[in-house]
Order: C-alpha cells, then structure tokens, then sequence
C-alpha cells in the first residue's frame, strides 16, 4: 500500500495521471471534458502522434538492423616499411626428369603451327637449351615417368568456323570431352596466338606433373647475380639476407625482396625515386620454354609482406632496354565485419583451408577454394595450385577427362557460379598499391659502351645484343603519407537512442522520466484490474 496509489476507478486513476503527467497535451483530455468535441479532437491527435512516434520508431530499427556503414577517409603522415616486391625471369626451369616429353611437345606445337599457318618455325622458335636441372636421387622416378607417361593425340588444334550476323568468323582450339567420350565441347579462341598457349600450356601441365610434388631445387638454382645485376634500397647496397628465392612453373626463376617486412633496413623515411629501390636487371631471351609466353622481360609485382603472390593476376612486365620508374601511393582499407559485412581478420574464421603458408588473402582463398573442388569432382589437382593432403596432380594418362572438368569449373568459378566467392570474404584489413609508372630507353646510345663495360668488369656480363637484354627499373614512394578508409556503422546504439529520444520529444515534448510515468500508469492499471477482480470474486462467495 506504501508503493502503489490506490483509486476508486479506472477514471480516477485516468484524471490523475492526465493532470500530473509530463507528456504534453494529456491534460487536455481531462480540462476539455465538458465539450466532447474538443475530447474527441485532442484524443485523435494524442492517438495520431502515438502512431507517428511508432512509425518512426520502426522506420529507425529497420534502418539499424539493415547495418548500414559510412565510409570516412583519413591521412597519415609516417615512416613505414617498404612493401614486398617480387620480381620473375619469365624463363622456367626444364628439368632433365621431363625434357624428353617437353622435347616431343615443342615438335607437336612446331607441327600444329605448320598446318594452321604453314609456317616453318623450327629454327626460329624451337631451340635446344642444353641447360637441363637435374633432381638427385630420383632416377627410378624418372625411369619410371619416362615409360609409363605418353603425350596425348587427342587434344588436337583445329582451326572452326561458324556465322555470325551473316559473317564467317574463324577460331581456333582444341576438343575436350569427358570421361564416357560424350559432352564435349571445343576450347576455342578468337585469336590463333592465345589459342596456341593455352593448348601448349594444358599439355605442360600434364608433364609437369610427372615432377615430385617437392623439389629441392636448392644445389641447382640460380644465384641471383646471374639475374640481378645491381640491387639498392635507399642508396645502399642489398644484402643476401634481404630476398627469397623460389621457382614458379611458367614465370621462372623468381625473387622476393623485403619478404617478412621486419627488417628495419627496409623501413621508407623519404619519398622519392633516390630513396626507393633499383635494380638493373637481366632480361635475356634465352628461353627453355619458348611457348609458355610470348613475353620478353622481366615480370614484377608489388605486394604485402608475408603474402604470396599472384603474379598472373596482378604482376605487370617491364620491357628490356627500357629504365622504369615505377612510383607506388598506399591505400590502407579497415572493414567492420560482423553484422557490418562479410570479412575475416586472419582467415581462422573460413570455411576453406588455405594450401597457402602465407598470410590470408582473397586470391589465395579462391584459389585453395578451387583446388579443393576440383579434388573433388575432378579426381585430381591442377598443377598451378598447391595440393591437398592425399591428392595428386592431374595427367590425362591417368585422368583422361580432367581438362573437360577442370574448364568447366573454372568457367563457373569466372562466372561466379561456383561457392568460392561466397565462402572467402575480404581481409577485414588490406594495404592496397597505386602503381604510377614511367618509362625511357636505357641504356642510351652514347652511354651503353661504358654501361656494358662497367657490368662487364662488375658482373661478369656477356653480350653483344643491343640494348636489348638489359632492363633497369626503380620503384619508390611517391609520398609517405598514406590514405585510410575506414568503415563505421552509420547507425550505432547511441546515435539510436539520441534519435529515438528526438522523435519523442518532437511528438510529445517529454523525456526518459515520461516513459516512467507510462509504464506506473501500467502497472497500476494491471494492480487496479487484480483489485477489482478480487473484490468480485470475493462478494460472489458472499452472496452463496
């Protein structure tokens, strides 16, 4: 009885709290009693803001659950580590385990190209580079590849026609069919030249996988002055301890500068092409592979420390006898995640198990994702991608059909037909590179004598090309002070209840301590309702 206020009616509890209240308008409901019309007007406008007030509340929770971000932009102006760059030698390695096979493959593209454009390009294209990488210890495996592998007549160039708006148009591919002969379809390509490589590059990779799924390739590798003639970051000399070497099946021989991103010799304290790194670079056309690119160069890429690179995808080419400076800009993208979006910190949280050793990227993701897949439906891995535990590489000796599944597939991966997408979200955090570059002859005419001379005398180099096997490219920052996008919610809690707050007072001019009184006004409904009840209750058992 301390706690709740008792009334004789509902009205009583009614008037007293329109009286007291401080919600405005209420207590007109009450003062204008005795003219019904004003009642009426006053109860219809009290009703209409309660409808109001809700219809702007529900409009604010659907906004807020819909989890909307705005994206705010900031500048930072600091000394940060250098990124990663990797450069390649566009010159793969032909291991001694498979140059019969790749010997027998040169003369069939030789025998390809002759009967689609009659052109004899023996002497031009195909050489014998006597350069072979032999693997120890792995004599019965070669033996053993050697008699069980052949190489495939069933994959075939041809040249096919079809109409076009009235018009013939020409193309050209190759015929893949699945495992039953049926189903098939033709691989075809506008241009002759892609269609080349790519049937070059499918046969390439069956023998390729005859290799060990690791190969140590330490004894027989490059030194790195064969391929980089002078190095510098900063103005200073680059250091063994300051690249990582490794080979990649079609870009060759391949150096990664500034690898861990840990060392503080590589951290940036100036912008700046004399701050930046330059490398003079070999760029000879000594190809063991000559079918495996059309391009002559070098091929480099910029990217994150502790990440592998995807040189196909986002490497670009620097040209022999050509100076490249190459300015990068750093963009840094911070994204919320959760409810905000689909983004993962470290990957731990994906669904698909990298086959990478790196840090977690979107392409790495993808690719895993594929790989796994293609294990699956396909028997077998491509040879481009690392392996599951247990899986092994794709050979149409063994796996006739593997190029009819693995182009289907990668035709709906390129579609977005596949889950792929779906299960690897973006880094929650990723550095991003603007890459500006610019591009001049070196070395020149009147100083190539002296240039060649010096990495003669430095070096060891050998050659009597003009201008053509030597590249130098520089990269460096253009500006230290980076761009950060950032994610964050457009609607939090707080800016929910500020507004939720706002639109009560516009419709009722009351506050926090209003909705108290509202909820009293309940509670003594609910008591007054409990009383009455009882009372009846209580004077029906009277009466029997």
């Amino acid at each position: 009885e301390g706690l709740i206020e008792f009334y004789d009616s509902f009205k009583d509890m009614f008037e007293f709290f329109c009286k007291n209240t401080t919600i405005h308008g209420t207590i007109r409901l009450v003062c204008s009693d005795s003219n019904r019309m004003k009642t009426a007007f006053w109860t219809l406008l009290l009703l209409s803001s309660f409808g109001m007030l809700y219809w702007q509340f529900a409009l604010m929770f659907s906004q807020y659950w819909a989890y909307p971000v705005v994206l705010t932009m900031a500048m930072h102006s600091e000394p940060k580590m250098f990124p990663a760059i990797t450069i390649c030698n566009l010159d793969p390695y032909r291991f001694e385990l498979v140059s019969e096979h790749l010997v027998q493959l040169d003369r069939m593209a030789e025998e390809s190209i002759t009967f689609l454009y009659g052109i004899n390009t023996s002497a031009r294209l195909f050489h014998m580079n006597d350069r072979n990488i032999h693997i120890k210890d792995l004599s019965s495996i070669g033996n053993l590849s050697r008699s069980s592998f052949k190489l495939s007549q069933n994959f075939s160039l041809l040249r096919t026609t079809d109409l076009r708006s009235g018009k013939k148009h020409s193309s050209v591919g190759f015929r893949l069919c699945n495992a039953t002969g049926g189903n098939c379809f033709y691989k075809t390509y506008s241009s002759g030249m892609d269609a080349i490589l790519e049937w070059y590059r499918f046969h390439y990779m069956n023998i390729m996988s005859q290799l060990p799924v690791i190969i140590n390739i330490s004894e027989h590798e490059e030194q790195i002055e064969d391929m980089v003639y002078s190095c510098q970051y900063d103005g200073e000399p680059c250091r063994p301890s300051d690249y990582v070497h490794f080979h990649h099946p079609v870009f060759g021989s391949c150096y990664t500068f500034n690898s861990k991103g840990t060392d503080p010799f590589w951290t940036a304290t100036k912008p700046g092409v004399p701050y930046g790194l330059s490398l003079i670079l070999r760029a000879e056309q000594k190809d063991h592979i000559p079918l495996l690119s059309t391009v002559a160069g070098v091929k480099v890429m910029i990217h994150n420390h502790n990440q592998t690179p995807f040189l196909e995808h986002e490497g670009f080419d620097i040209r022999p006898g050509i100076a490249t400076t190459i300015g990068i800009q750093q963009d840094e993208v911070n994204r919320l995640g959760g409810n905000y979006g689909k983004c993962t910190t470290n990957g731990d949280d994906v669904n698909v198990k990298l086959l990478y050793n790196n840090s977690y990227t979107l392409q790495a993701c993808l690719h895993s994702c594929f790989q796994h897949i293609m294990v699956q439906q396909c028997g077998c891995g491509y040879y481009y991608y690392p392996l599951p535990p247990g899986a092994e590489y794709c050979d149409y000796n063994k796996q006739p059909a593997w190029g009819h599944c693995f182009y289907q597939l990668y035709s709906r991966l390129r579609n977005h037909h596949l889950n792929c997408f779906d299960q690897c979200p973006k880094p929650c955090r990723e550095s991003l590179y603007k890459v500006s570059a610019g591009t001049a002859k070196w070395p020149s005419a009147k100083s190539q004598d002296w240039v060649r001379q010096a990495l003669r005398h430095q070096n060891g180099y050998n050659s009597t090309s003009n201008r053509k096997d030597i590249a130098k490219v520089t990269i460096f920052y253009q500006q230290l002070n980076y761009q950060s996008v950032n994610e964050s919610p457009l609607l939090s809690e707080n800016l929910l209840l500020s507004s939720m707050g706002s639109q009560w007072s516009l419709w009722f001019g009351s506050s926090v301590l209003s909705v108290v009184e509202m909820f009293e006004l309940l509670i003594d409904t609910l008591v007054l309702s409990l009383l009455f009840c009882y009372q009846r209750l209580r004077s029906k058992k009277t009466l029997r």
